[in-house]
């Protein structure tokens, strides 16, 4: 028979604590995406400052960009690309608003980067592909962060 149906004597009905666990492989994908997210929103940054100090650097069609001007876009990149920094920071201590944010600011930025891909093609789908994997290591891993040992 099982404990679950004799537990021990003194145990019945007592929830025991859990106990954290220690550091292990698939732990290690929450830094990797606490990491990924913070370098993906330093190149967002870069994008946005670039866009908006040198207006000649992107190569815009003409067509134009989609829905904002350049200075729009790099304002949108800049203030997107300070907040994935921030919450990748805060991935490291595994709190779950971190991976909320972190999950809607990398769906966020990958749809952004999409929209200006017109402008810069190859840069923007380097960045969305690491939007893309921030989101499957945080979505895949992230329940494992909260009982990781320091």
């Amino acid at each position: 028979m099982t404990e679950r149906m004799h537990p021990r004597p003194g145990t019945a009905g007592v929830q025991q604590p859990r106990r954290p666990v220690a550091r292990t492989r698939r732990t290690g994908w929450i830094w990797f995406a606490g990491a990924v997210t913070v370098l993906a929103g330093l190149f967002t940054v870069i994008e946005g400052l670039v866009a908006l100090v040198d207006r000649h650097y992107y190569v815009v069609g003409p067509s134009g960009l989609l829905v904002f001007s350049l200075t729009g876009w790099g304002w949108l990149h800049l203030i997107v690309g300070v907040l994935a920094v921030l919450t990748g920071i805060a991935l490291f201590t595994g709190a779950q608003w971190a991976r909320v944010c972190t999950v809607a600011l990398a769906g966020f930025n990958a749809l952004a980067q999409l929209a200006f891909l017109s402008a810069y093609p190859i840069w923007g789908a380097i960045v969305i592909a690491l939007d893309v994997l921030v989101i499957w290591a945080v979505i895949v891993h992230g329940d494992e962060a909260a009982y990781e040992i320091w």
